[in-house]
């Protein structure tokens, strides 16, 4: 495996990727989906492809006092994160395909841009506010 699956037991090393500026990529989903069962290896051949990220596989039941108030109206979900900016947050097609495109258009930004891309619209300033996930552990504690 080449993705974390996201317990009490290491959020810490999500918070130390993200605190390092590393990108994240993060899969929300749940254990009774189907549609994710059959992402996950898609998800993993992914991360298996860009070592330089950290990927995180995240079930939303299992980690509910952490990502509880996100807004996850389908799944998979896929938030794409640098350091405290988030850059992506919303459902996706189960294709690595798709998401692997998402993940080069936004880690091909300079950083200057992806801040001013951040604040463009209220979608993505409540991105920043509802979704980052450096808030969401530390609030998680």
């Amino acid at each position: 495996m080449h993705s974390l699956t996201l317990d009490t037991t290491n959020r810490d090393r999500l918070a130390a990727s993200l605190e390092d500026g590393r990108w994240v990529v993060a899969c929300l989903c749940a254990a009774w989906c189907g549609t994710c069962g059959s992402y996950r290896a898609a998800f993993e051949d992914l991360a298996a492809r860009h070592p330089d990220k950290a990927f995180v596989w995240i079930d939303i039941e299992d980690q509910a006092d952490l990502v509880g108030d996100l807004d996850v109206e389908n799944f998979p979900t896929l938030l794409l994160q640098q350091g405290g900016t988030v850059a992506f947050f919303g459902p996706t097609l189960p294709d690595a395909a798709l998401a692997e495109r998402l993940l080069q258009a936004q880690a091909e930004l300079a950083p200057q841009e992806l801040a001013r891309l951040a604040t463009s619209n209220q979608e993505r300033r409540d991105w920043q506010r509802d979704c980052n996930l450096l808030t969401l552990l530390e609030q998680a504690g």
